[in-house]
């Protein structure tokens, strides 16, 4: 099964540290990062880990459910969060998966045979709460993923999905953003962004853009923007 952004994140039933899990209903009204691991106990994963358990506070912030997931078995899985926590200063505060025959592996493509037949690549998956791929990324096991990075993509999709705009190159949470193509009327433009924006030949930059508010929080205001 190819996964394709914009397809439905396949739902799942597993054992993990937090119990058996039904992934949909675990996510409810979140957005869910749902990442895996070659193995238990390697040094990399490690550091993954013990650094997304560190982001607890950002992803909660933002709205976001984490969730593990390797090869292993849920009684491994409990002993390295131990070690995780002992080496990292930071024991996972989010469900992993165990996934010993690699059936949730299998349904998001997470085993790449031409790179290791054995062992799942280092794959992330944002998905939004309607259960919608918004981003995956695939990392060679050699290499550990920046999860500042993943927020940094998360802050633009939350952004851009309230208002017609665009991230540029390197933006990050604060930075002018872009005002879509689409939108040339200039009346409508004002009224969208009643804060102003500046014209720079073909671009729009909108005011900076607003932190991020808990989900459950008012909506931000418009942020600053640039046109397209």
């Amino acid at each position: 099964m190819t996964l394709r952004l914009g397809d439905t994140a396949p739902d799942f039933q597993a054992e993990s540290t937090i119990g058996p899990i039904r992934f949909h209903e675990w996510a409810g009204d979140s957005w869910t990062v749902l990442f895996s691991h070659p193995r238990d106990f390697t040094p990399v994963c490690t550091t993954e880990l013990g650094y997304v358990a560190r982001l607890a506070p950002e992803f909660a912030r933002r709205g976001v459910k984490a969730i593990g997931l390797s090869i292993d078995p849920v009684d491994s899985h409990r002993g390295w969060m131990a070690d995780i926590k002992e080496t990292q200063g930071h024991e996972p505060n989010f469900p992993i998966v165990a996934d010993p025959q690699r059936t949730v592996a299998n349904l998001y493509g997470m085993m790449h045979p031409a790179h290791d037949e054995v062992y799942t690549v280092r794959t992330v998956f944002v998905i939004d709460p309607k259960k919608t791929l918004r981003l995956f990324l695939t990392y060679p096991q050699t290499t550990g993923r920046n999860f500042d990075e993943i927020l940094r993509v998360i802050d633009s999709l939350q952004l851009t999905d309230g208002y017609r705009v665009a991230t540029p190159v390197n933006w990050k949470q604060g930075d002018d953003c872009v005002i879509v193509p689409s939108l040339q009327d200039p009346e409508e433009i004002k009224k969208r962004f009643p804060g102003g924006n500046d014209d720079q030949d073909a671009a729009q930059s909108a005011p900076p853009s607003p932190a991020p508010a808990p989900s459950s929080g008012p909506s931000p205001s418009p942020p600053p923007a640039v046109p397209p």
